[in-house]
């Protein structure tokens, strides 16, 4: 492998950009807590390490021939985010922000709601997709060895890094929380923003026309 700093600095960036994974996070933390933004960063590692076993398999060259495939997932993945923003926007103020320091467990079906949203959330966003097929490949050095291996364990960096940024802004989310509890203006501000900008990530993406 090649300039493994520079591609520790690309997913830096990557990770840093505002995208609807992060909107996510935050609001997740903000509305539900530390544990069940946690949850979601678990959905989010698993799709990434989907993509990039998908990415390794060549699946962006079908949506590159086949490009009705890329469509396919796009509009799935515009719908989904509209879905959920909407569903942000709808939150009555009674389902008010729980606090990262409270000590109660969530429900158990909490769980797997939170982290299937973070699998959807990522899994069903092409460009995540397109962006695994794109960055991986130009760091496998042919003279340093088998490129499966290297492949792998590239792929391993990159949800490891993901996974360590996304469990950051759950806890940022978490940390919003706490301050919001006694504001409820300031709650309703937070949700209107946070649910607005995930419509907005899902018009964009449904109007995504090149890859």
């Amino acid at each position: 492998m090649a300039d493994i700093g520079v591609f520790l600095m690309a997913l830096a960036v990557a990770y840093l950009l505002p995208g609807p994974d992060m909107i996510l996070l935050l609001q997740t933390g903000a509305r539900q807590g530390r544990a069940l933004a946690l949850a979601t960063t678990l959905g989010l590692a698993v799709a990434r390490a989907c993509h990039v076993a998908l990415a390794g398999l060549g699946l962006a060259v079908l949506f590159r021939t086949a490009p009705w495939t890329f469509d396919l997932v796009r509009l799935a993945g515009a719908a989904y985010l509209l879905w959920i923003g909407v569903r942000i926007l709808q939150a009555q103020a009674s389902q008010r922000v729980v606090g990262a320091g409270e000590e109660g467990a969530p429900p158990g079906g909490a769980w797997w709601v939170a982290i299937r949203r973070g699998l959807l959330t990522n899994l069903l966003n092409p460009k995540a997709l397109l962006f695994c097929s794109v960055l991986l490949p130009q760091f496998v050095d042919p003279a340093a060895g088998p490129l499966f291996a290297q492949f792998v364990v590239l792929g391993a960096v990159l949800v490891a890094v993901g996974f360590v940024f996304d469990a950051c802004y759950a806890l940022a989310g978490a940390g919003i929380g706490r301050w919001l509890e006694r504001r409820p203006l300031a709650q309703r501000i937070q949700q209107w923003l946070f649910g607005s900008v995930l419509v907005g990530f899902g018009v964009r993406l449904a109007l995504l026309r090149e890859m």
